[in-house]
């Protein structure tokens, strides 16, 4: 019992706890989020199943470059373009929007619209192009 009455070791057994729990983070927010492909899992949803992708940045991002048969529908627009992205709601919606972070509110609206196989591009269209994977201008 000494060891956790040193005030030593209780500074390193906090600084224990805060970097398990930084280490920790990127899967607890994720699961937030709903679940999330990385390029190459985007590729082999889009050849394989016909996924269809869903790039919700705004329209001038979305003419800057976009994926391939990228629909665009900006975030604001998203719930009342839901509907039509697809003609079957089974069908796999892969969300895309520049780094990853707007994807979650996305993902959540098109699965509220019905949608049951939606997923978030990890790391958005800066990690599509990091991959040395093309955008269509």
């Amino acid at each position: 019992m000494n060891f956790f009455t040193d005030y030593n070791n209780l500074a390193l057994i906090a600084v224990a706890i805060v970097s398990g729990g930084l280490l920790a983070w990127p899967t607890i927010s994720r699961g937030a989020g709903g679940k999330s492909v990385n390029p190459a899992a985007a590729t082999q949803l889009i050849n394989r199943r016909g996924a269809v992708v869903v790039d919700i940045r705004d329209t001038a991002e979305y003419a800057k470059g976009h994926l391939p048969q990228a629909r665009s529908a900006p975030l604001q627009e998203l719930s009342a373009r839901a509907a039509g992205l697809a003609k079957d709601k089974g069908a796999p919606i892969i969300v895309v929007c520049q780094t990853g972070q707007r994807s979650a509110k996305a993902h959540a609206a098109l699965k509220e619209a019905g949608y049951g196989e939606v997923y978030s591009l990890e790391g958005g269209v800066t990690a599509w192009q990091q991959a040395g994977l093309p955008l269509v201008k």
